[in-house]
């Protein structure tokens, strides 16, 4: 009986201190990490800035305010990157001011208000994204910037370098979209190979319905969306450390990114990014997953090899799928240095 008291003692303190300190990190406050610089010019700053009339969150910082200005459209559509940024943009912050967004509908932003369903168009993304980069350019004394792309952020981006060329000093394309109905031959191409190699009988006869089902669950399992795990939480995991989220606003990003997912209207191109953009009026660059299947790497190339560009350029993470800043941090910080020395 004694053992069995102490069993059960030592069981109630465990509990206890894991519900202390739950409670203690539902109530820590978002705060970003001061940075130590000698020109007494740095940054470092989470800001709620009114924008097309919906209160948005930037995270802002730089070793000197001075750096040229780079600026994340993270991907989703409703899937922040700001609550991975601390994992791999602090080696960034030395050369450039760089801004982390969370849009309408995605994170901080969604957390603190969300937008009416009637905003979420591509069109007033975008230009919300112009009244930020007015915004910055004006605070920072700038008259172009760099802006980065993940994802369906690419698909913003591309558009934007369109649009505005003359905003723009240089534009870096992660995990480039490029033609939906494109990526889903390569998708099915990929899980069906998958599906043969690892004995799944039963995804093929799934694929063989007329109905298809939703392939991310599948991307995941085989390395296409993440190269060496199967499942969303790595990602999840790392937001949960990020100290510009509390945890209840984690929580929320699952329910803001499946809101602009099915909320999204595609109001600005007819077609896709293959067929309508074809020529960038700034230097462009491609960071390219060699396992990506959720933006499928081999199409990424061939829009690659139809693009014209006053300077373009390919870069290959080999050790990556569809997040090779996450997965190559390194690796992805050291390349930006090198293909943007002077772009301010």
């Amino acid at each position: 009986m004694k053992a069995i008291k102490k069993i059960l003692k030592a069981v109630s303190l465990v509990i206890l201190s894991l519900i202390v300190l739950v409670t203690i990190w539902w109530f820590l406050p978002a705060r970003t990490p001061q940075i130590a610089s000698a020109n007494n010019n740095a940054i470092s700053t989470i800001d709620y800035i009114n924008i097309g009339g919906v209160e948005q969150c930037v995270l802002i910082r730089s070793e000197n305010a001075n750096n040229p200005i780079l600026l994340f459209l993270h991907g989703g559509p409703g899937m922040p990157m700001m609550y991975l940024a601390h994992k791999f943009q602090r080696p960034l912050e030395k050369k450039f001011t760089v801004v982390q967004w969370d849009r309408r509908g995605a994170g901080k932003t969604y957390f603190r208000n969300k937008p009416s369903i009637e905003s979420m168009k591509v069109r007033q993304i975008i230009d919300d994204a112009f009244t930020l980069i007015d915004t910055l350019r004006n605070r920072y004394h700038q008259d172009k910037i760099i802006l980065a792309g993940h994802s369906f952020g690419s698909y913003l981006g591309s558009i934007m370098i369109k649009e505005r060329p003359d905003l723009f000093s240089a534009y870096i394309s992660i995990g480039q979209v490029v033609d939906s109905k494109k990526s889903k031959i390569f998708q099915e191409a990929f899980i069906r190979e998958q599906a043969k190699l690892n004995g799944r009988l039963e995804i093929i006869s799934e694929l063989n319905k007329q109905d298809k089902p939703d392939f991310e669950s599948w991307l995941f399992e085989f390395g296409g969306e993440l190269k060496n795990n199967t499942s969303f939480f790595p990602l999840v995991w790392s937001g949960m450390q990020a100290p510009e989220y509390t945890l209840p606003e984690v929580l929320k990003v699952a329910e803001g990114s499946s809101f602009s997912s099915s909320n999204m209207r595609y109001n600005v191109l007819t077609g896709s990014i293959l067929n309508e953009i074809r020529e960038y009026k700034v230097p462009v660059y491609f960071f390219v997953g060699t396992s990506d299947y959720t933006t499928p790497h081999e199409l990424i190339t061939k829009y690659y090899n139809f693009i014209k560009a006053p300077e373009k350029k390919i870069i290959y993470f080999k050790n990556s799928a569809h997040f090779p800043f996450f997965e190559e941090p390194e690796k992805f910080c050291s390349e930006i240095d090198k293909i943007l020395p002077n772009k301010n």
